[in-house]
């Protein structure tokens, strides 16, 4: 399943707490959008919410119902120790 990041800005600081609620809010299960987790910046004015979806859209449709300030959702791929190549980088 695609994962996509979810950026927002905040004009007040928002706090954890509501940071995690709105992300189960937006969850779509009918849609197949799962929230994956939620990071927020040291100065609480900035959300990364990391979802899974089928699509970019699903995703922006969720944001868009959210009610939340304007989102900038990009789609990431996973990095993790088991899937980077051994040895020297390739040029």
């Amino acid at each position: 399943m695609p994962l996509f990041l979810v950026e927002r800005e905040y004009v007040e600081q928002m706090k954890l707490a509501e940071l995690g609620l709105g992300a189960l809010d937006a969850q779509d299960v009918e849609e197949g959008l799962r929230w994956v987790f939620s990071f927020l910046s040291a100065d609480q004015r900035k959300s990364y919410c990391l979802f899974e979806a089928p699509t970019a859209e699903v995703v922006w449709a969720a944001a868009r119902r959210s009610g939340l300030p304007e989102a900038v959702v990009v789609e990431v791929d996973r990095v993790e120790p088991g899937n980077l190549p051994v040895g020297p980088p390739q040029r």
